[in-house]
């Protein structure tokens, strides 16, 4: 912590103890979160966790994590090494305790670690319970130490070697190496690495001036971390690809033993892009810090406001909170005493710590109110962008109470061009959204109505990533849409009426069906997030070709499997050549080949939609359906050569 000392002392004596480890492998997901793969990656994060501890402590400045293609996890930190003298208390090795004894560490004792990431001390522990083996090195005062472990339990004691056997090269620090156990991990064991690198990626951002470096054995891939501009380099990297309003505008205080951050730049775009953190953890539902930010920055820009305007501007109604965040990104960054902070869970994704709300928004609200005042030409510009977002949800909240009041979105009869299933509950409900009046005949006729319906979509909907709500509402197919879903639009939307709890999109296998893929992944993504976010939202798989010699027919998916079923074919039956049908369309299947193919439970391919990293998706859609174009064309330079173009 910046104007901190230094703690003085980290020896035996730090280490505190609180109970024991038998629960973690009865009950993982108590301590983890889940035993999914990001349960892999939870534990690894826990390690790393550990090192970063020491990074914040400023006796780290370097961490290497390898991939191993055995499925080992391994990192190396050049910090000062656990301690491995007894600990009076228990005559037992400070090490041994820490990796066997829950609530045990150096951020119980506030002589060691003044900030942490870890809250209850349970990192290590937990990830040798988890772990079949786990492998720990410490160099400390020139020798270097080792000890093992199966299952949470030590296999031999800690002594000095000669040799690191994980590649320890650091002068100092702490190696710890742990394969998942996959008695815990049943359904895999591999990490995600999409999701991890992006993790440590944002822990580089927090950190200053640490350097992160991750060795993948499994692909051979190498990266490399390290940014000395903190949140502020964050928040540019959140503004890719958008036209950015103002220059950052950069808050930071320092009060007893807390300290805040907070970056803030508004965009033209629609959308809020707000991340934020305690002690380097990603909090990911907020929080009392996040709830501080909110209520300061919609009363510093109304009590701007009505300066410049009187009461709102031009006499209308005040901003409220959704007026503000319109095109705000924000990074609130707390850091405080380990042995003060108040998560709700384990997992640690949401702050509970009530004097943080406050001091929280003292500090934003008090900021900018002086800097509106120093920075008129930025105040105004802020102000425009809120003024526009406050007339369009007002225009758009005139236009849902009109359709409303026409009955069109509650309690209306459904789209006449729906062919709804018979199925009441929506668990065992589908929904398939097809491209245009052919293929919804085609798709009408091959489902299975028990439990299948049919809306098809007529041309290409409309662009929705810049789009209100009274545009998307204006807009026929869209408001179809939203009244067979059943879960209304906005504010005011219920996701526990959602008809369907699978929402396929049905479209042709050629530009014009990706081009309309796309534009309803926009929608979704954009206006009923919660459809994507819960699961429910999947990508049919229609066969590109159909390969027959004869009665024998066979679909396939892609061009390789094309052309291994037509060598089967050929050697089974050497006098015929067989023949090739290249869907271009759905309309071009009968009823009975679709079912069969892309609708059938039995025999299809669905594609659910995810969103792994909210950060990179929010670029992705802004670049390639937002306004700037020069992002999107060095998009289509860039990737060029990757397309596979259907002449």
């Amino acid at each position: 912590m910046t104007g901190a000392k230094k703690p003085s002392s980290y020896n035996a004596e730090s280490i505190v103890v609180l109970e024991g480890l038998e629960p973690v492998r009865k009950r993982p997901a108590m301590y983890i979160g889940t035993t999914s793969q990001y349960g892999i990656n939870h534990c690894l994060n826990e390690i790393i966790d550990n090192s970063i501890d020491e990074a914040l402590a400023g006796f780290c400045r370097r961490v290497e994590i390898h991939i191993q293609d055995d499925h080992y996890l391994t990192v190396f930190d050049d910090g000062r090494g656990i301690p491995v003298d007894k600990v009076p208390k228990y005559n037992v090795s400070a090490l041994e305790i820490v990796m066997t004894k829950l609530h045990a560490g150096g951020k119980f004792n506030v002589g060691a670690y003044k900030v942490s990431g870890g809250l209850h001390g349970v990192g290590a522990s937990v990830v040798n319970a988890l772990s079949s083996h786990i492998v720990v090195e410490v160099r400390r005062d020139n020798k270097l130490y080792r000890q093992e472990y199966k299952k949470g339990k030590p296999v031999t004691p800690v002594k000095v070697v000669k040799e690191s056997i994980l590649g320890f090269k650091f002068k100092q620090g702490t190696a710890v190496s742990f394969l998942p156990d996959s008695e815990i991990f049943k359904e895999t064991i591999e990490l995600n690495y999409s999701i991890f690198k992006k993790q440590v990626k944002e822990r580089a951002y927090l950190i200053n001036n640490v350097f992160f470096k991750i060795f993948n054995h499994v692909n051979h891939d190498q990266f490399a971390y390290f940014f000395d501009g903190g949140i502020i380099s964050l928040l540019r990297d959140l503004n890719r690809g958008k036209k950015i309003l103002h220059d950052p505008i950069y808050v930071k205080k320092q009060e007893d033993d807390k300290e805040l951050e907070v970056a803030i730049q508004y965009n033209d775009s629609i959308n809020e892009n707000i991340h934020s953190f305690v002690n380097v953890i990603n909090t990911h539902e907020g929080g009392t810090h996040l709830t501080g930010f909110k209520t300061a920055i919609t009363r510093a820009i109304n009590n701007y406001a009505k300066k410049e305007f009187g009461n709102g501007k031009n006499g209308e109604e005040t901003f409220t909170g959704d007026d503000v965040k319109e095109g705000l990104s924000a990074i609130v960054y707390v850091k405080m005493p380990a042995t003060n902070l108040q998560f709700e869970g384990q997992t640690k994704t949401k702050l509970g710590n009530s004097e943080i709300q406050t001091f929280v928004q003292q500090t934003v609200f008090d900021y900018l109110e002086t800097f509106f005042e120093e920075n008129p030409k930025v105040g105004k510009e802020i102000l425009g962008k809120i003024y526009l977002a406050q007339k369009a949800r007002l225009a758009a909240k005139a236009a849902k109470e009109a359709v409303l009041r026409k009955g069109a979105l509650e309690g209306a009869s459904l789209p006449g061009k729906l062919a709804d299933c018979q199925e009441k509950d929506p668990a065992l409900s589908e929904l398939f959204l097809v491209e245009g009046n052919s293929a919804g005949g085609t798709a009408k006729q091959g489902r299975d109505r028990k439990f299948q319906a049919i809306l098809p979509l007529r041309g290409k909907v409309l662009n929705t990533e810049r789009a209100y709500l009274d545009r998307v509402l204006s807009f026929k197919e869209l408001k179809d849409l939203v009244v067979a879903l059943g879960m209304g639009i906005g504010e005011n939307v219920d996701y526990a009426k959602l008809r369907y709890h699978k929402v396929v999109i049905m479209t042709d296998a050629d530009v014009d069906g990706e081009h309309i893929r796309t534009l309803l992944l926009t929608f979704f993504y954009r206006h009923l997030p919660d459809v994507v976010q819960k699961g429910h939202l999947y990508i049919a798989q229609p066969p590109l070709f159909k390969v027959q010699l004869g009665k024998n027919v066979k679909y396939a998916f892609t061009e390789e499997e094309r052309d291994k079923q037509v060598k089967s074919m050929i050697t089974a039956k050497t006098q015929s050549t067989p023949t090739i049908q290249r869907y271009k369309g759905l309309g071009e299947m009968n009823p009975e080949q679709l079912w069969e193919t892309t609708m059938n439970p039995v025999n299809r391919i669905l594609k659910q939609v995810t969103i792994q990293d909210a950060q990179d998706c929010d670029y992705v859609f802004s670049m390639l359906m937002g306004d700037e174009v020069p992002p999107r064309k060095k998009f289509i330079v860039t990737h060029a050569k990757m397309a596979t173009l259907d002449l």
